[in-house]
C-alpha cells in the first residue's frame, strides 16, 4: 500500500502531466488552425488554375502533354505523407497500414514481378515503411522533403516526380495521405499523381466551368495547356502537404485531448485515495490518543 508521501509525489507528477498535454492540445491547436488558414488561401490560386484549364479543354483543340502519357506498367512509386513528430495517436501508424493496403493492392493489378517503391515524407513515417524492405520494397529517403517543407521544397520535390516520371524511372506515381475534414475527422486517400488522369481535368474544367468566358490564345492552346498543367499539379502538391500538416495537428489535439482527460481522471482517483489514506492516518492518530487517555 502506498505512503502519503508516495501519493504526494504521484499526484504531483500526474498533475504536471495534465498541465503539459492541456498546453500541448492549445500549442496544437493554433498550429492546426494556422494550417486550415493556409489550406483556404490556397483554394483561389488552384481555382484559377483550374480556371484555365477549363477554358483550354473548352477550346476546340486537343490538348496533350508528357505528363499525361499512359504507359506499360513496370515501376510504381508511392509517396506517403506523414509526421516528423510523434504523440499524434494512431495517425503514421493508420498511414502505414493504408500502404501496405496499397503495395498488395498494386502487385496484385501490376503481377508480383512490378517494381515498388515507396517514397515517405516525414521521418516519423519514414520508420515503419522500412519493414517493407524484406519484402522487395524499395524505399527512397533522399528527397530532402519533409513533412515541415516550404512551398520551394514542395516545388522542387514536385518537380524531381515529375522529370523521374517522364525519364522513365517510375511509369507511375501515387499518393498515400490524410485529407483535413474537420478537428475530429480526417481521411487518408490515395490518389494518383502521375500520369495526370484526363479524369481529374475534366473535373477541374468542371469547377471553373462557370467562369469560362470567350478566349484568343496566344501563342497556342497547346503551349498554353503544357504551361499551365504543371502548376496545377503543383498545386495539388501544395494542396497535399497543407493538409497533411492539418491533418497532424488535429490528430495531435485529439491525442492530447485523450490524455489530458485520462491524467485528470487519474488524478481524481489520486486525491481521493489520498484523503482516504490521510483520513485513515488522522482516526489511526486519534485513537492512539484516546488510548493513551485510557490507560
Amino acid at each position: 500500500m502506498a505512503t502519503l508521501r508516495e501519493l504526494k509525489a504521484r499526484i504531483g507528477s500526474v498533475a504536471s502531466t495534465e498541465k503539459i498535454t492541456g498546453a500541448m492540445k492549445m500549442i496544437s491547436s493554433a498550429k492546426m488552425h494556422k494550417a486550415e488558414l493556409s489550406i483556404k488561401q490556397l483554394r483561389p490560386y488552384r481555382s484559377q488554375i483550374e480556371t484555365i484549364i477549363a477554358n483550354l479543354l473548352s477550346a476546340d483543340t486537343a490538348v496533350e502533354s508528357p505528363l499525361m502519357t499512359v504507359r506499360e506498367i513496370g515501376s510504381v512509386a508511392i509517396v506517403v505523407w506523414g509526421s516528423d513528430n510523434g504523440l499524434c495517436g494512431g495517425y503514421n501508424m493508420n498511414l502505414y497500414k493504408q500502404v501496405v493496403s496499397r503495395v498488395a493492392e498494386v502487385r496484385e493489378q501490376y503481377g508480383p514481378s512490378v517494381r515498388i517503391t515507396v517514397i515517405p515524407v516525414g521521418s516519423k513515417i519514414a520508420k515503419p515503411v522500412q519493414k517493407l524492405v524484406p519484402e522487395g520494397i524499395a524505399v527512397a529517403t533522399d528527397y530532402n522533403v519533409d513533412s515541415k517543407s516550404d512551398e520551394a521544397a514542395v516545388k522542387a520535390f514536385t518537380e524531381r516526380l515529375q522529370q523521374e516520371f517522364l525519364s522513365g524511372v517510375y511509369d507511375k506515381i501515387e499518393a498515400v495521405s490524410t485529407q483535413f475534414l474537420s478537428v475530429s475527422r480526417q481521411r487518408i486517400a490515395s490518389v494518383q499523381l502521375l500520369p495526370i488522369e484526363a479524369a481529374s481535368l475534366s473535373s477541374a474544367a468542371e469547377n471553373g466551368a462557370s467562369k469560362v468566358k470567350p478566349y484568343i490564345f496566344e501563342p497556342s492552346v497547346e503551349s498554353i495547356f503544357r504551361t499551365a498543367l504543371p502548376l496545377f499539379q503543383q498545386a495539388v502538391m501544395q494542396d497535399i502537404f497543407t493538409q497533411n500538416v492539418a491533418s497532424e495537428q488535429a490528430a495531435r489535439v485529439m491525442a492530447m485531448q485523450s490524455a489530458n482527460d485520462n491524467a485528470r481522471k487519474l488524478l481524481e482517483q489520486l486525491r481521493l485515495e489520498y484523503n482516504k489514506l490521510r483520513q485513515q492516518s488522522i482516526t489511526n492518530e486519534l485513537l492512539d490518543i484516546v488510548g493513551g487517555q485510557v490507560r
